[in-house]
């Protein structure tokens, strides 16, 4: 589990803890990642944490051979390390594109090719890639993560078709909106005090967000059953609907959305 010491990581954590495996988790934060072990210990689970950077070859390399040495095997990976920037377009720097993709798509990528020997050598094994809505429809203020969740859909849904035949699959999450308190670790670009309290007024409304917890059970329950895609609460699914049904009607809307957003600094 990339990403694992808190939101939706650590609650997917959690959840398979709940259905009896054993669990490493890796994220960059030590101290999240000892809070982590000892919540997931008091559990019951079976736990490793290991502090990892996903944008590191090093690391993953590292965290690997840990998972093999206290476990002997990898049946399961969740790829869900990711960052969010906020902003109109006119205030992002190449930077923030390239920080983005690093993180959310190479992250996902390097992880992944990783352990695909271990699991094609058993002709066994899960991956789920957690993506997002914003990987289906490039929602405004949000075009660095757009894009790295696309990228990421991408790499996903074409890696599910050439691993069939290795007896691995790969489970595509499509989350929209969770209260999860990842408003409390983006980044903010252009008038950043009025960019930072939609995103996070979002974030938290129950009726557009869903619950984290259900979310984390779903994306189990999708792992377990090796479903090729599963999209995360009614809104995502309808503005999913929406585009492919009626593009130019659902470009309006985002464009309209945009207005109502901060303008740039």
């Amino acid at each position: 589990m990339t990403g694992g010491s808190r939101g939706l990581g650590r609650l997917i954590a959690e959840e398979l803890s709940r259905h009896g495996c054993r669990i490493v988790v890796c994220a960059r934060d030590r101290g999240e990642l000892e809070e982590t072990e000892r919540s997931l210990a008091a559990l019951g689970a079976d736990v490793l944490t290991v502090v990892c950077d996903v944008q590191d070859p090093d690391d993953l390399y590292r965290l690997i051979h840990a998972t093999l040495d206290r476990f002997g095997r990898i049946d399961l990976l969740v790829n869900n390390a990711g960052t969010i920037q906020v902003g109109p377009a006119q205030e992002l720097q190449i930077a923030d594109f390239e920080r983005a993709l690093s993180v959310i798509f190479w992250g996902t990528v390097r992880a992944t090719l990783a352990v695909l020997p271990y699991m094609r050598a058993r002709r066994h094994g899960r991956i789920v890639n957690i993506t997002s809505i914003g990987g289906k429809v490039a929602v405004p203020h949000l075009l660095p993560y757009d894009c790295a969740k696309f990228a990421t859909v991408g790499f996903s849904e074409g890696l599910r078709a050439e691993l069939a035949r290795d007896g691995v699959s790969v489970t595509t999450i499509v989350p929209g909106l969770m209260r999860t308190g990842s408003h409390r670790f983006a980044s903010f670009e252009g008038q950043a005090g009025k960019e930072r309290r939609w995103f996070s007024a979002l974030a938290r409304l129950p009726g557009l967000s869903m619950n984290a917890r259900r979310a984390a059970r779903q994306v189990v329950r999708a792992a377990s059953r090796r479903q090729a895609e599963r999209v995360l609460g009614l809104p995502a699914k309808m503005l999913r609907l929406s585009v492919s049904l009626a593009p130019g009607l659902a470009a309006r809307l985002l464009a309209l959305i945009d207005r109502l957003l901060p303008s740039p600094a």
